[in-house]
């Protein structure tokens, strides 16, 4: 029986110092965007980590991970097709070299999809709204630039995989269209738990956890003015996309069209 999730929490542990955590509790609902920001080192994948594999006390952290404020079920670990989170890494070399078709057909059926070739069209359509170069099905996975990979590993967690809880390492680092895919994500009720350096993904979530030697050291709620920094921020990412844009395609930019757009940004 499909379990119906309607929160995660995190219980602190303990740091690398053997201090224990200044947050003591992190509660999630669906439609949530966490991120979990601090300096390289700080302990972020770690975190990322005991979530994916429901930490039990059980790693060097000590946390544990509630599902619906319960200990999770053993069927989420024994049974992949049960398992309600989804982790897209940075690492994408354990893709096969069969062909992208094939891969979304045979995950949209192992899911017992109804209708695989209508959900099929739907990933490659989310995909390819976050890539420069349209993905082509007759190719093979490995074949994928790593853009194109992170982009339908995405898609099809979400879409195909439909996961509740997806959690998303450094897609700043994917060569995507990360405004369109936040756009895009923000539609769909989950729980999406970003690990990022990004300040757009930091303030258009909902809250972000400050990680510090291996330990979660604060708790924050976005403010209404950090949100409508983060809106600046979108737009000024809007305009580098655009530029972006322009040069690959051979295009050259004229000057006193970007400073009009530039102004135009900091009027708003």
């Amino acid at each position: 029986m499909e379990v119906d999730i309607k929160k995660i929490t995190i219980l602190g542990g303990y740091g690398r110092n053997g201090t224990k955590e200044q947050v003591d509790q992190v509660e999630l609902r669906m439609g949530d965007l966490l991120s979990i920001v601090g300096p390289t080192g700080s302990g972020k994948t770690a975190l990322i980590n005991d979530i994916g594999l429901f930490a039990n006390e059980d790693t060097p952290s000590r946390r544990r991970i509630l599902i619906n404020s319960a200990a999770p079920s053993e069927d989420f670990l024994d049974d992949p097709s049960k398992n309600p989170i989804a982790l897209i890494t940075q690492h994408t070399g354990f893709l096969s070299d069969m062909k992208v078709a094939n891969f979304l057909d045979i995950h949209a059926k192992v899911r017992k999809n109804t209708n695989p070739d209508s959900v099929v069209a739907d990933v490659l359509d989310f995909a390819n709204q976050l890539t420069g170069e349209p993905i082509i099905t007759e190719s093979a996975m490995t074949e994928l630039s790593g853009g194109q990979s992170r982009a339908l590993l995405i898609a099809d967690a979400v879409i195909i995989g439909n996961s509740p809880i997806i959690l998303l390492d450094e897609i700043e680092n994917a060569g995507i269209n990360l405004t369109r895919a936040l756009e895009l994500l923000r539609k769909y009720e989950k729980i999406f738990i970003f690990v990022t350096h990004d300040p757009r993904i930091t303030l258009s979530s909902d809250y972000r956890i400050v990680m510090k030697g291996g330990a979660m050291q604060d708790s924050i709620t976005t403010s209404a003015e950090e949100k409508r920094i983060g809106d600046l921020v979108t737009h000024m990412d809007k305009i580098i996309v655009g530029l972006r844009d322009q040069i690959r395609s051979g295009e050259r930019p004229v000057e006193k069209e970007f400073q009009a757009v530039m102004e135009l940004v900091w009027l708003t």
